[in-house]
């Protein structure tokens, strides 16, 4: 910051949108960390990511980024602007946003001292902005180049798990070329699989989150459609097996002295849906129980899984673990997140609600853990 602003607050701008299939969810987390965020303490700058890619100035108007009567809102509508755009100068000691329009010249919008990033999925979630805003020497809230990629792919982030001997359930991996090249082959390799592991399996893009482009699968008639929908998200796709038991949710934060973690919650059987879904999670606001109904040992038990798994994969920030609690008693981790979502109804805020640290609160700790880092090595 500098010194003419040294004495003013610091700002944040809340970045959001984005051209993954989860834009739509991103604009409604932004909305709710707009309407929330302390203008006391902060002044805020709105930045939106249209789907093509534009860095767009937007309302600050939490109220049109919300999902109203199922339909899902988008940058283009909050956008002041068609062909505005935002620039964030590539340069470590100059953090001046300037705003340019064609045929006008550029306007400054002042300085940022921290970014809130709220991008989930691709371009955003996996490493890329975070990659943009190290080489331009602004802090920002959440884990770095490598968490964050390791993050977005569920490839690689079970194999960090397995190296450092956290539980994981079987999965099978293929990769573009194995089906582009020979799917009779691809084919073969996820039958195989289930007929280790059993019908159904799930399979799921790689590198997607908001549960899109997931199809759980019953049987080989279904299997095409279903590689197929995986992969209108993400060329890879995970196979995984059906791992029956409670889906147990698990917040991490990161304090002055460390991460820590919160109450857990439960995702009860969605009985409207096949499995806990996009239409289930963001559409019909399927509840979660918070905290989750569980003995004291297995609430000590995930908590220290969650923050293991935070540690594992070099996470700052914040993290959702998501795990199974299966039958016999043994928990697995399906997934972290490492930029869950923000919505009302996003169990990551609610799990932290009832571990005693207001959603208001919440936001202040990671904007302030954000500050306390430097970019770079650390």
């Amino acid at each position: 910051m500098s010194s003419e602003t040294s004495s003013q607050k610091p700002r944040v701008a809340v970045v959001f949108g984005g051209r993954s299939s989860e834009h739509a969810i991103s604009v409604v987390t932004a909305g709710a960390v707009l309407s929330a965020i302390d203008r006391e303490k902060y002044d805020v700058l709105p930045i939106g990511i249209t789907t093509d890619g534009r860095w767009a100035l937007t309302a600050d108007d939490p109220e049109r980024m919300a999902i109203t009567e199922r339909r899902l809102p988008s940058v283009a509508e909050l956008a002041e602007s068609t062909d505005g755009t935002v620039v964030l100068p590539v340069d470590p000691v100059n953090r001046e946003v300037l705003y340019s329009e064609p045929g006008s010249v550029p306007k400054a919008l002042g300085e940022v001292d921290v970014v809130f990033p709220v991008l989930h999925g691709p371009y955003g979630e996996d490493g890329t902005l975070q990659g943009l805003l190290e080489l331009s020497g602004v802090p920002y809230v959440g884990s770095g180049v490598l968490a964050s990629a390791v993050g977005q792919d569920k490839d690689y982030m079970k194999r960090v798990f397995t190296s450092f001997g956290l539980p994981v359930g079987p999965y099978e991996v293929v990769r573009p070329r194995e089906w582009e090249q020979d799917p009779a082959a691809a084919r073969k390799k996820i039958v195989d699989f289930a007929g280790e592991h059993g019908w159904p399996l799930f399979v799921k893009p790689a590198r997607a989150g908001s549960s899109m482009g997931i199809t759980k699968v019953d049987a080989l008639d279904g299997l095409d459609a279903a590689v197929e929908e995986a992969r209108r998200h993400d060329p890879k796709i995970l196979v995984e097996s059906l791992l029956s038991g409670r889906e147990i949710e698990c917040g991490v934060l990161e304090f002055e002295d460390g991460p820590r973690a919160s109450l857990p919650a439960e995702i009860p059987p969605v009985t409207a849906h096949d499995f806990y879904d996009f239409e289930a999670k963001y559409i019909d606001s399927a509840d979660g129980i918070v905290p989750a109904p569980l003995s004291p040992e297995q609430t000590a038990k995930v908590q220290e899984l969650a923050v293991a798994a935070f540690e594992a994969a070099s996470c700052e920030g914040l993290v959702r673990a998501d795990f199974f609690l299966q039958d016999n008693g043994e928990f697995v981790i399906n997934e972290i997140n490492t930029l869950p979502g923000f919505t009302p109804i996003s169990m990551y805020p609610r799990m932290w609600r009832e571990s005693g640290v207001s959603y208001p609160e919440l936001i202040d700790r990671l904007i302030q853990a954000a500050l306390r880092r430097s970019t770079g090595l650390r």
